[in-house]
């Protein structure tokens, strides 16, 4: 476990594996740390066969820092990976991320795709629905805490629980922001979160996707799941000139299943818990030729 500077703030992460194994950054979705449970074991099996994995907080989550100067979140977390990889001097690497941070994946390999051999992404977020959503979870809470008792309100968010328990710096960075700022800046990243018919994913255009020539593998959601629908991994997939549509190693009701799973990471329980499952297909991915 360390701690890097990059752009300002600080990023914690742990690289693991062997030093000279082709370097494997793997990014887990929501605002859930990096020790969330199922990812720290997805990267080791990745590990033991040979990758040097990056596990990483992206800022805002778990003991990094955060900062609200971006234009969206998105945004943010993305550049933010891109100068943690730099910083580290990792090079030809391979992203992997579901969820949110299959979002994060793409933007990061958008802004250095001569850096990146190939992609694997799950859990695409996407749909009206699904993006409405991610609006009010990342951004209602807040806004309406700030509107309502100011800074201090929100500082005390049960959303900022862990990360300030991790980084006490967390609730400073907070208490310095100005109410109305704050309000602003999350209409802003909420807003970022908009649906539209140009592009399945927010903040990813056309043209975006046209940069990913490297080879990706897309898995398919199931079309039971609202939050992130079947229709965006699959359009998605139709944007990128160089992708693979898969079935996942899981049934349908996935998603609908591990969202109800309990967060208790002393028993290693959450709703990653079964990304291990994902890891044959990704290393058979992995071991193709280009």
């Amino acid at each position: 476990m360390a701690r890097i500077d990059v752009n300002g703030l600080e990023l914690d992460y742990e690289l693991i594996g062997p030093e000279r194994g082709q370097p494997l950054v793997l990014t887990p979705g929501g605002r859930y740390p990096r020790d969330t449970a199922g990812v720290p074991e997805l990267g080791q099996i990745f590990a033991d066969q040979g990758y040097r994995v990056l596990l990483w907080d992206r800022p805002g989550c778990g003991a990094s820092d955060i900062a609200f100067t971006a234009p969206s979140e998105s945004v943010m977390n993305s550049d933010a990976l891109v100068g943690l990889v730099r910083a580290l001097d990792l090079n030809n690497i391979i992203l992997v991320g579901g969820s949110a941070g299959s979002r994060i994946s793409l933007m990061a390999g958008i802004r250095m795709p001569e850096n990146v051999s190939k992609i694997a992404v799950w859990w695409l977020s996407g749909g009206p629905v699904g993006l409405a959503g991610l609006a009010w979870y990342y951004c209602g809470d807040q806004i309406a805490a700030a509107s309502k008792g100011g800074m201090e309100a929100v500082a005390k968010l049960p959303s900022w629980a862990e990360q300030t328990a991790k980084n006490p710096r967390i609730r400073d960075i907070l208490l310095a922001q100005d109410p109305d700022e704050f309000i602003a800046t999350m209409q802003k990243w909420g807003k970022a979160f908009g649906y539209s018919d140009e592009t399945p994913m927010p903040g990813i255009s056309a043209a975006d996707f046209a940069k990913l020539t490297m080879p990706v593998l897309v898995f398919r959601s199931g079309k039971s799941d609202m939050s992130h629908t079947r229709r965006t991994s699959e359009w998605v997939h139709e944007l990128l000139p160089n992708a693979i549509l898969q079935e996942p190693p899981w049934g349908d009701q996935e998603w609908n299943i591990v969202s109800t799973f309990p967060i208790d990471p002393a028993n290693r329980r959450g709703r990653f818990e079964r990304w291990p499952l994902i890891a044959p297909d990704v290393l058979a991915f992995l071991a193709r030729g280009t």
